[in-house]
């Protein structure tokens, strides 16, 4: 039983908001994997190259060797037969077909650890990490540190104005917020140009004998 179960393929995913340390993760597990003595592959799209090509590297410098590839497709040509571990950064860049690519290597019977931001910048789901996820054997949420509030947090919120949902940075365009520091609607209004306003403070009340009186109304 034992060693059927050792065969069997699976997904994990690892997913959450940027800051969040889904990459650390999934290079803790490819190191285990790899001091365990199996073989193993790393691959991350051509569009991430905030820290070089070659490299997943985490935003506290960890980092494994990688595979650049363009497209599902060609990651699926580029995992070797003998491969055991298949590990994916930044799958949500990938395009649809990602999904079953991810599915067929976990039918081969190889684990595949996928990480990813499971949210955009406007706090809907990213696509494909939710057809992922919904294929997967293994789910972890990661949450990063409201930087206003000091929360748990769950959303990326977009700093500078981009055309699109994909707009590649770190820290300079983005910062970890919770569910109540969110604020979804700072980035479209930074596309437009507009001035984002500073909440007011509200106005302290009256007190009321210290109020005008009414036109015609004797002062006291």
């Amino acid at each position: 039983m034992f060693t059927r179960y050792a065969m069997m393929g699976q997904v994990e995913v690892i997913c959450g908001s940027m800051f969040s340390g889904k990459t650390e993760e999934l290079i803790r597990r490819l190191r285990r994997a790899r001091i365990a003595r199996q073989r193993l592959q790393v691959f991350k799209p051509a569009v991430d190259d905030r820290y070089g090509k070659e490299h997943v590297t985490s935003h506290t410098q960890d980092r494994v060797e990688a595979i650049v590839v363009r497209s599902a497709e060609e990651l699926l040509k580029k995992v070797d037969d003998r491969t055991e571990v298949v590990g994916i950064d930044e799958v949500q860049f990938f395009d649809a077909a990602i999904v079953d690519v991810i599915d067929k290597l976990a039918n081969r019977g190889k684990r595949v650890i996928v990480a990813g931001l499971d949210q955009d910048y406007l706090g809907r789901p990213f696509e494909p990490m939710p057809q992922i996820m919904a294929i997967a054997e293994h789910v972890t949420k990661t949450l990063a540190v409201c930087v206003r509030c000091g929360a748990p947090a769950n959303r990326s919120q977009r700093l500078v104005n981009g055309d699109g949902r994909v707009l590649v940075g770190a820290t300079e365009s983005y910062e970890p917020r919770c569910r109540r520091c969110f604020e979804p609607e700072l980035a479209r209004q930074l596309d437009l140009g507009m001035d984002v306003p500073h909440p007011a403070s509200p106005s302290p009340p009256v007190a009321p004998d210290l109020m005008e009186p009414a036109d015609g109304e004797p002062t006291p």
